[in-house]
């Protein structure tokens, strides 16, 4: 498959491209600045197409079999930049995949996102604007995987993770390892038009998907 990577200049987007580098499907990353495309080049992108997600990312699309977003506005920034990126930029992008005729689309969310309000009070917006996302992707039509990871980290991948529709227990979760659960759920028929949550556990993540 050619796959779009929206967020594939991000941390857990770097590691998606690499992986995908050394697996049948070929990566297209989605970057916001052409002087980004060498970094892609070298991760082993087959293509890379410049298009920001505050924008229309329809010219993105085209020959695609589907999409991974991975992209986030980050840590740093206030609510008015969460809603623009991992809302209304999510949103956006899984209308125009509609549009396009592209049906598979997996993104990556966040666990709690069902439930921003048990949340602390200062992660409230970003788990407000990944479950609107998330709503409208599940209302799509689509063939979608919502992945909800857990707090991540830059810790090296283990390949060991605990799989399930909601986890009730805190932890986190590598973000090689998140890159890893997409590009296995990526063929995982079992995936489709499937939410789950994800963190660091005990079972090799084909088991751990295989298990949903």
């Amino acid at each position: 498959m050619r796959v779009l990577i929206a967020g594939a200049h991000g941390k857990i987007g770097q590691h998606l491209v690499r992986q995908m580098a050394e697996s049948p499907h070929t990566a297209r990353a989605m970057i916001r600045d052409e002087s980004q495309a060498s970094v892609m080049k070298e991760l082993g992108a087959g293509e890379t197409v410049v298009a920001d997600l505050e924008s229309d990312c329809s010219h993105a699309l085209g020959g695609c079999d589907a999409v991974v977003f991975t992209a986030g506005s980050g840590p740093h920034t206030g609510p008015d930049k969460t809603i623009d990126i991992d809302q209304n930029g999510a949103i956006g992008l899984v209308d125009a995949a509609r549009a396009a005729g592209v049906s598979r689309f997996l993104m990556v969310s966040s666990m709690r996102a069902d439930n921003p309000e048990n949340a602390p009070e200062k992660i409230h917006h970003y788990l407000r604007a990944k479950q609107k996302a998330d709503e409208h992707l599940r209302a799509s039509g689509l063939d979608y995987t919502i992945v909800r990871p857990g707090p991540l980290t830059n810790d090296a991948g283990t390949g060991r993770v605990e799989i399930s529709g909601k986890l009730e227990r805190t932890g986190s979760i590598p973000r090689e390892d998140v890159a890893t659960v997409l590009l296995y759920a990526l063929d995982a028929d079992n995936t489709r038009r499937v939410t789950f949550d994800v963190l660091s556990g005990e079972d090799g993540i084909a088991e751990a998907l295989a298990s949903l």
